[in-house]
């Protein structure tokens, strides 16, 4: 029976807590974060992997912070490994030490690619067509632990941060299950990282607006790596629905050759699709969206619908 330290919260988290778990062959101690406000009646919701510790009686804290009293309650604890996956906050290095084999992340990215809490996503924004799975020893700073194993996967053209977490997710179990392996047979030394780091910070809502000055297959990469969140928008700044904001809740490259300088305007209206629109090189045809304060509708409904037409802009209405 190995005894893991598992550091966890987002619901990603719990896919990994619950594979540790229904193996039997871990005891588990869980740290999760505080319960937070969630959605629009601020109520106080539990992460993930609390709520799946307290139905599979698995113990568990949620610190604010690392006191010594927090600290002791991990120390006795008595760890064999320490497991992190999506925690939400840094680990000191008296924590991350403490168990016999120390602890290890799962990262989903090549590192020393994409360092940070959103790998998967600038992968995608960035049009990368391969990605992978990291695990790696933690250390005082961000995702730079030397490397224990590393898997790669390729990503597909049609792939959204979505559905490339559904993939990756199984790898990363599988990494973390071969890296506990492992440490069990005795292997524990680990690779430095080599090559140029990058960097995924932490996206906000405001980084989904659509900049009309790049291409439309930047648009789309972004598109893909920004679905579901925070999701992909512009603002109409001429014609009816002036100054509305609309969520582009599917899109696709119309063309890719074409140098325009109408950037943001509306080129035309596809019939029974949805309306294609300008970008710095090519086009994109719009075909789903989600209007401001309205539900999600096919672009073509919204067409219907009288809202925008051949002529409209989005964003700044002016020539290069």
């Amino acid at each position: 029976m190995v005894k893991i330290l598992f550091f966890g919260t987002a619901a990603i988290s719990k896919v990994f807590i619950e594979s540790l778990h229904n193996t039997n062959k871990h005891e588990i101690f869980c740290v999760t974060m505080p319960d937070k406000p969630a959605a629009r009646g601020q109520k106080l919701t539990p992460p993930a992997v609390k709520e799946f510790s307290l139905e599979n009686n698995i113990a568990f804290i949620q610190p604010e912070k690392f006191t010594p009293e927090v600290i002791e309650q991990i120390k006795n604890f008595n760890a064999d490994a320490g497991v992190a996956v999506s925690y939400g906050k840094l680990i000191p290095k008296s924590v991350f030490l403490m168990p016999k084999y120390k602890t290890f992340n799962i990262h989903f990215s090549l590192l020393p690619k994409y360092r940070g809490a959103a790998p998967v996503q600038y992968a995608l924004c960035n049009g990368e067509t391969e990605t992978g799975v990291s695990s790696f020893y933690l250390e005082e700073t961000l995702d730079t632990g030397e490397i224990i194993i590393q898997e790669k996967m390729s990503i597909d053209i049609n792939d959204t941060a979505e559905t490339l977490f559904n993939k990756l997710i199984p790898l990363g179990i599988d990494v973390m299950n071969k890296t506990l392996s492992r440490f069990e047979s005795g292997f524990l030394s680990g690779t430095p990282q080599s090559g140029e780091p990058s960097y995924a910070p932490t996206l906000k809502k405001e980084d989904g607006q659509v900049d009309w000055r790049k291409s439309a297959k930047e648009i789309y990469n972004r598109y893909r790596g920004l679905y579901p969140w925070p999701g992909t928008y512009s603002v109409i700044s001429k014609g009816k629905n002036d100054g509305k904001r609309i969520k582009f809740i599917e899109i696709e490259v119309e063309e890719t050759n074409t140098i325009n300088e109408d950037l943001g305007k509306v080129f035309k209206i596809e019939k029974h699709k949805g309306f294609v629109v300008m970008c710095a090189v090519g086009k994109i045809l719009v075909t789903k969206v989600q209007p401001e304060n309205k539900s999600v509708m096919s672009a073509w409904d919204f067409i219907q619908g009288g809202q925008i037409s051949e002529g409209d802009w989005f964003g700044q209405a002016s020539k290069i």
